[in-house]
């Protein structure tokens, strides 16, 4: 067996409830003035000052940033890191869905370095991660995006998307409560679903999985699936909410370690081109790409198929054709478009799409098949058609 390299977070805390561990996790690291980055949404509806409320009475100096952006553009994150050079904090707390998180990590490290965002990415970036930056707690509240565990901070540009990315950008804790998803609506806890299910199917069957991440990938797979059409009809339920947030948690401790490969390289440009969120730019994708891999990875995609039903009487070719035919099913049950013209993409731009895909090396080199240019452009072609390719 292969030697695989395992990274976590430091401390998290997970269950409902976990969000009583903030305070203590704050007194641990003595700061004075904490910069709480979140959105207006949470702060309307209350779930900021509840969060934050024993913070503010025990005399901690909390300021409370909220220009952020869905999908977070690059001038977005460069005024957040400004910002945050300028305020003298010693503790950032990341409050929201995984662009906030995503942006959470990038102020904690940035506002330690010289030069701008664009310096420190990955595919045009000049300059490397240097310290630790400030300290930071992460608090996930959708149950999608695995960015509370993982070390990617994801930026949208003018046609595409780019990442900093490095170890650093590892949160010290991460407190995962279901408690803080209950308001999410249904369109949003969908599509962010879809994209903690996307994150565990990727890592099983990326070529860097391992045991470990098998494991998880697996579990997390197994409780999305259980759960996620739930907590879409009946956002208030505890048992939905709580599987989901613990399959979405696992999922990014799988994909981080294992990494994500096809689905999220073609995603990307319907974010960067058409400002599709990235958990329907994925979900409308996943079974095209599955499907078109599909027998380059035959027996895991039946495994994936009897982990989710315990069915185990189909041969593995025939059990990896109904996987597939689970996840076309499961996006369309949420409520997501199953075809790229139900986003208002016109066939045009497919070969536009196409060129910024074939730049994501990072990702692509994980697929279990090599997916070349002529390779992406027919997978778009079938999520234009709406006709699922023979893999």
């Amino acid at each position: 067996m292969s030697i695989s390299k395992l990274v976590f977070p430091k401390l998290s805390y997970t269950g409902w409830g976990a969000v009583q561990q903030l305070l203590p996790a704050v007194e641990s690291f003595e700061p004075k003035r904490i910069l709480c980055i979140t959105d207006d949404v949470l702060v309307k509806i209350g779930i900021v000052d509840k969060v934050t409320k024993p913070l503010i009475e025990k005399g901690y100096e909390l300021e409370v940033y909220t220009d952020v952006e869905p999908e977070p553009s690059l001038a977005c994150g460069q005024r957040l890191v400004d910002f945050t050079k300028v305020g003298n904090y010693e503790l950032i707390i990341g409050l929201g869905g995984g662009s906030t998180l995503d942006l959470a990590k990038l102020a904690a490290i940035l506002a330690t370095h010289d030069g701008s965002v664009a310096d420190y990415l990955n595919l045009t970036g000049t300059k490397s991660i240097e310290n630790v930056g400030l300290p930071k707690i992460l608090m996930p509240t959708t149950s999608g995006t695995g960015s509370e565990v993982t070390n990617i901070s994801v930026l949208s540009l003018k046609s595409t998307k780019d990442v900093v990315t490095d170890d650093r950008l590892m949160p010290n804790v991460a407190i995962v409560d279901p408690e803080l998803t209950v308001s999410l609506p249904a369109n949003i806890t969908a599509a962010t679903g879809v994209d903690a299910l996307t994150h565990a199917v990727e890592a099983f069957l990326s070529v860097h999985a391992s045991p470990t991440t098998d494991g998880l990938a697996l579990e997390a797979a197994r409780l999305i699936d259980q759960s996620l059409r739930l907590a879409v009809e009946e956002g208030d339920n505890r048992e939905a909410r709580t599987k989901m947030s613990m399959g979405s948690y696992m999922a990014g401790l799988a994909f981080f370690n294992a990494g994500v490969a096809g689905v999220h390289a073609l995603a990307y440009p319907l974010g960067g081109q058409f400002h599709i969120p990235h958990g329907e730019s994925n979900a409308v994708l996943l079974p095209y790409v599955m499907a078109y891999i599909r027998s380059s990875c035959e027996e895991k995609m039946a495994t994936l198929y009897e982990t989710l039903t315990g069915e185990m009487s189909y041969s593995k070719e025939t059990a990896s054709q109904l996987f597939v035919k689970r996840m076309e099913q499961l996006v369309h049950e949420v409520g997501i478009p199953a075809t790229l013209p139900g986003f208002s993409i016109p066939e045009t731009a497919l070969e536009a799409l196409t060129d910024d895909a074939v730049k994501q090396t990072r990702l692509l080199a994980r697929s279990p098949k090599r997916l070349l240019r002529a390779d992406i452009y027919a997978i778009y072609e079938a999520a234009y058609r709406g006709k699922l390719p023979n893999g």
